[in-house]
């Protein structure tokens, strides 16, 4: 069999270690050759390939647009490291959801050669609550099984986000999790005790916690304290806008494995002007993006930046690079991405000292990024 071997210094799943990667001609790693780093600064770091469970959308293109639109959206993220994400769509009419979900079936069947591997679909509403859209259209419904059960018939569902308060959404949860789907509380006007409920009942994490959900204070919890007193797992997004750094150290102290998304729109990677979101217009300017009301709508926020921004508030490397791999892949239950280990898939990222992309494989794939 044939090999390629990548050197530097590896966060394996035996800490950090100088040394030698070999990647099989099937795009898996076969051997991993290494000795505990001495420290100081390497010449690069080889990390595992970064997984985003919430994208929708990226250089120029919408996830809502169907078609081949959440390839082009793949092949945009792999040129930031992301080497596998959810397609996440927004909440729409039944006739435009089956559309778009039927698009990316397809899609998520095969690997486009160049681009991050499309794991499946986060259907984000339309089961949420009307009164906290947040930059969701205004298409919210209450969930039926019959209906989710069509959704799921035309393309792979991973997670599903929710507000637990509507009537009939707990039925959902203990239906969805028993399916094993992700079942995760967000765009809620919820109480504390609506999201202890709801976690009783099997739901597994919350949508971009802090946003679109009630606050904490301390004679009312909120969604927010259900979620820090007793979260497993929580997305955040660590664009430094929609979270403070402080709340974020909150976040990362309570929930043992937070993990973090980028909910990005189509603005990610792009410059500054109008793109869509969903049946929304939106505005890219000053770094984030917003709806007309000034209403933060998505990010443009990549996961190589992500890396970055968790490093410059004080995470060391090795946790923040697990905040964005290991962490992510746990919570879907994917065993063979996410890390550096024999066996698993050669979704790796090279980055510089200053943390830098220099080279990213998917499967063992090198892919041409300044083409991409």
């Amino acid at each position: 069999m044939n090999t390629r071997v990548l050197q530097g210094r590896m966060l394996s799943t035996a800490g950090w270690l100088d040394g030698e990667l070999h990647l099989d001609d099937n795009g898996r790693i076969a051997a991993i050759d290494g000795r505990l780093a001495a420290g100081g600064e390497p010449a690069r770091y080889l990390l595992p390939g970064f997984i985003d469970l919430h994208v929708h959308g990226g250089g120029g293109v919408d996830i809502m647009e169907a078609g081949d639109a959440a390839s082009h959206v793949a092949r945009t993220h792999a040129r930031f490291g992301t080497t596998s994400l959810l397609a996440t769509t927004m909440t729409a009419p039944r006739a435009e959801l089956a559309r778009v979900l039927a698009a990316l079936g397809k899609v998520a069947q095969a690997r486009t050669a160049g681009s991050a591997r499309i794991l499946g679909v986060h259907l984000e509403g339309p089961y949420i609550n009307p009164g906290k859209l947040g930059a969701q259209p205004d298409d919210a419904v209450a969930a039926v099984m019959s209906e989710i059960d069509y959704y799921r018939s035309l393309a792979p569902l991973k997670v599903l986000t929710l507000a637990p308060e509507i009537a009939g959404h707990h039925e959902v949860i203990r239906r969805l999790s028993e399916d094993g789907i992700r079942v995760q509380i967000g765009h809620s006007l919820g109480s504390y005790e609506d999201g202890v409920a709801a976690l009783q009942e099997g739901a597994s994490g919350f949508t971009h916690l802090f946003n679109a959900m009630t606050g904490l204070h301390h004679r009312a919890p909120g969604m927010v304290g259900a979620a820090l007193a007793h979260a497993e797992y929580a997305e955040l997004i660590p664009d430094l806008l929609h979270v403070h750094p402080g709340a974020m150290h909150a976040a990362l102290r309570a929930i043992p494995r937070l993990y973090c998304v980028t909910d990005s729109t189509a603005a990610a990677g792009m410059p500054d002007g109008e793109y869509q979101l969903g049946s929304h217009t939106v505005t890219k300017c000053m770094g984030g993006v917003r709806l007309a009301d000034g209403t933060l709508a998505g990010s443009t926020l990549t996961m190589d930046q992500a890396l970055r921004n968790l490093v410059q508030i004080g995470l060391p490397l090795a946790q923040a690079c697990n905040r964005l791999s290991l962490y992510p892949a746990d919570y879907l239950g994917v065993t063979d991405r996410g890390r550096l280990a024999s066996g698993a898939w050669g979704d790796i990222v090279v980055l510089d000292p200053q943390l830098a992309v220099q080279q990213v494989f998917v499967e063992g794939e090198c892919l041409e990024l300044a083409n991409a």
